[in-house]
């Protein structure tokens, strides 16, 4: 019975090791490799199934000012290989975050369901040798697993606005060239988001504790365009910076249209002021200028933003429903000018 007891022990201890063990690393070879993954879980980005843990490595971020996706609630994540960090250019008035070979971010789309918060579609950055890729997976209706849909999907969905509305739209998965056309600058996929002036301060403190970044305060913060509090402008400025600055850039997709909206940007008629469109056309709505101080009904600004046609709507991609929330903003915004 002596030696019964001990032999009992260990085998309770190595059960009870293996029922604690580390869950496997995220994987840097399928980050780094040719192939395109065809579930998320390949990645191991996240130590369970539902994709709501984060693994060793994955340091969740929120941004000041978000994306306008069609309400969707949204959940990011950065991965960096062991032993490297990120970097940014201390000229760069934005202070887009530069990340090593084998990064990964990581955005998850969902809403909250019957009470419970469902996730839609997660895509995926791949920082690989050749540049970046994007990706993205639709998740499952037991959301257990998220697969690879190159080609996009549209999903069916019902849920309650911020202002407590009853919402119904076909949610579109962009398809991997529409992933390219938003993050393109000189042509070349890029990240969006990670900018050191939206990245929140309990965000950076996180990427600090990793040992990513050094400690430093964006010079110029950009505020929460939903904040009532911050000035009307810079509120204004921000919405587009985060919603339209991607293309309306110097660099960017849209950069012929000579309309770039970016934060920084400092001169009226760059942004809109009293500017005619390069190409004047359904899209313009008879209207005259980009932006017409004081009369927002008058400006071809509003006028995209309210449309859902597919040759006029703006954003062209990334939302099926009106943002009625960045129209009032907006329209606010150019309606003080006149005054």
């Amino acid at each position: 019975m002596r030696l019964l007891i001990p032999a009992l022990m260990i085998c309770l201890m190595a059960a009870g090791a293996r029922a604690w063990q580390a869950p496997p690393p995220v994987k840097d070879a399928v980050i780094t490799g040719s192939g395109l993954p065809k579930k998320l879980s390949d990645f191991g980005f996240f130590t369970d199934a539902a994709g709501w843990q984060p693994n060793a490595g994955v340091v969740p971020y929120e941004l000041n000012s978000a994306l306008f996706t069609d309400y969707a609630d949204k959940y990011r994540f950065i991965y960096l290989p062991p032993g490297t960090e990120m970097s940014y250019a201390a000229d760069d008035a934005d202070g887009l975050l530069q990340f090593p070979v084998g990064s990964a971010i990581i955005k998850s789309f969902g809403y909250e369901m019957d009470g419970e918060p469902r996730l839609l579609e997660t895509r995926v950055l791949l920082h690989r040798a050749d540049g970046w890729l994007a990706l993205p997976y639709v998740w499952n209706a037991e959301q257990t697993e998220a697969v690879l849909k190159v080609a996009g999907r549209r999903i069916p969905v019902s849920f309650t606005d911020p202002s407590g509305n009853l919402r119904e739209t076909s949610y579109a998965v962009p398809n991997k060239n529409q992933c390219k056309e938003c993050h393109s600058l000189d042509d070349a996929v890029v990240p969006l988001g990670p900018k050191l002036r939206n990245m929140q301060p309990g965000s950076m403190e996180r990427i600090v504790a990793a040992g990513w970044l050094p400690e430093k305060a964006p010079a110029r913060p950009m505020p929460d365009f939903t904040n009532t509090d911050a000035p009307l402008d810079l509120r204004a400025r921000a919405y587009l910076d985060v919603n339209c600055a991607h293309c309306h850039n110097d660099r960017g997709s849209a950069s012929n249209s000579g309309l770039f909206l970016t934060y920084e940007e400092s001169k009226p008629v760059r942004i809109g002021v009293n500017k005619r469109p390069v190409a004047a056309g359904r899209g313009s709505g008879g209207h005259e200028f980009s932006i017409l101080p004081g009369h927002p009904d008058a400006s071809i600004m509003i006028y995209r933003m309210q449309s859902l046609d597919p040759g006029i709507a703006m954003p062209e991609v990334g939302r099926s429903m009106v943002h009625d929330e960045g129209v009032q903003l907006l329209s606010e915004w150019i309606a003080e000018m006149g005054k």
